[in-house]
């Protein structure tokens, strides 16, 4: 009974929240894969986005008043978003929203997390929420939310923050908390050059997901304050958080997984080395990320498109494809593949070798090619015979080789200058 009653408190809260979703950042260390598009609109997973996870989050939870911050380079992002996730039965008070950077309180642009939301306080409070989550909008992970808020209703918190544990050098990238017994938040760094490791655990800390959740009232006053601030970053993590310590309530909130009790699968695809990684984990036989978990799916738009095909026999050159991710539109003729991860209408001519690859929607791989270990960007056309992957000094003459030894090739590298904003 007392999960039964749980259950029902869970889904009035969430039904009496609202989500914004911060999906306005450069994503600079993605490289050439945010030249012409925002990060949250990366590809990822043979046909997702990388926005679709925290959206899938929120609707799954029963979050279904959602508002989506965009800025920087944002085509992409909003196309995807009108064609996938405008279509909230908006009868029963659900839907989602477009709140793009319009200078509405002053000349300029968000000039944080903080200020993107004071910029639309006067639309957010037109919603009436009880809570509202902060959501970052580039990261992959599956969250039921619904948890997180409850925790935060029964522990009478003002905020509370998502974490995870990351080793300390990954935690150079985060905000790094240190908590009491209680789970109060004691203090907050926002990328710290020496990260303050876990009394616990010596070689890890604990990092802030970028994931929040405050009392309606709250957050509108801490807004206003931190507006009036000249001095202030205007951001959650450099100014609102450090400011709390201390005088209100702020609790972290670990993100784990409901069945095992351990921390759940959660990925910061912000490098180019991290995204490839993410979407190699992909291709193995039973990855910690279930994209095919029925209970929990994740939703996008998707093209009506033809079954993928393989054709594997051309002038004796039978195809092979192994331990791969293949995608809807794809043509493999007479190709070799293994490990690797291929988005929606990608084309390989014969005698072509694709290994350890990310392959983004409609790429041609042209004949007697040679890829490994490598992200290739959409629209890419691979002339006959080019090998990528092998040799790390010829390819940093054409392409971007990663500190960890991924080669990535876009379009403009390759002298094609389509300026795609997809």
């Amino acid at each position: 009974m007392q999960n039964e009653s749980n259950a029902r408190l869970v889904n009035r809260l969430t039904r009496n929240a609202l989500a914004l979703v911060l999906a306005g950042g450069r994503g600079s260390r993605l490289e050439e894969l945010t030249r012409w598009r925002a990060k949250p609109a990366v590809h990822f997973g043979g046909k997702f986005r990388i926005i679709d996870f925290v959206l899938s989050n929120c609707v799954n939870s029963g979050i279904r008043r959602i508002g989506v911050l965009t800025q920087y380079k944002a085509h992409s992002l909003i196309s995807h978003l009108v064609r996938g996730w405008t279509g909230l039965q908006s009868e029963f008070g659900d839907f989602l929203e477009i709140l793009p950077a319009s200078q509405r309180t002053s000349n300029n642009w968000y000039a944080g997390t903080a200020d993107a939301l004071y910029q639309n306080l006067d639309i957010i409070r037109t919603y009436r929420p009880d809570f509202v989550f902060v959501l970052a909008g580039d990261h992959i992970y599956k969250m039921d939310y619904g948890p997180m808020l409850l925790f935060h209703r029964e522990h009478r918190a003002d905020m509370t923050v998502g974490c995870v544990q990351v080793s300390l050098e990954e935690a150079k990238g985060f905000g790094v908390m240190a908590i009491d017994g209680d789970g109060r938040v004691r203090g907050f760094e926002e990328k710290p050059a020496q990260p303050r490791p876990m009394p616990d655990s010596p070689g890890q800390a604990l990092a802030s997901m970028g994931i929040y959740v405050l009392n309606t009232e709250f957050l509108y006053e801490e807004l206003i304050r931190d507006a009036r601030n000249r001095d202030s970053d205007h951001d959650f993590g450099k100014s609102i958080i450090p400011d709390l310590i201390g005088r209100a309530a702020v609790y972290a909130y670990p993100f784990t997984d409901p069945v095992t009790g351990q921390q759940a699968f959660w990925r910061d695809v912000g490098t180019v080395d991290a995204y490839w990684a993410a979407n190699m984990e992909l291709v193995e036989p039973a990855p910690e990320l279930d994209l095919y978990d029925q209970q929990w799916p994740i939703r996008t738009h998707q093209a009506q498109l033809p079954s993928a095909k393989f054709l594997l026999n051309d002038e004796d050159r039978c195809g092979v494809v192994v331990n791969s991710v293949v995608s809807g539109g794809c043509v493999i003729s007479s190709a070799r593949l293994s490990r690797s991860l291929l988005f929606s209408n990608v084309k390989t001519r014969p005698g072509s070798v694709v290994s350890d690859s990310v392959i983004l929607p409609e790429v041609e791989v042209g004949r007697d090619c040679r890829v490994q270990r490598a992200v290739i960007d959409r629209g890419c056309r691979l002339p006959d015979g080019l090998v990528v992957g092998e040799d790390p000094v010829e390819d940093a003459r054409r392409f971007r080789v990663t500190p960890g030894g991924v080669t990535l090739v876009t379009p403009d590298m390759l002298g094609q200058r389509l300026h795609a904003v997809e």
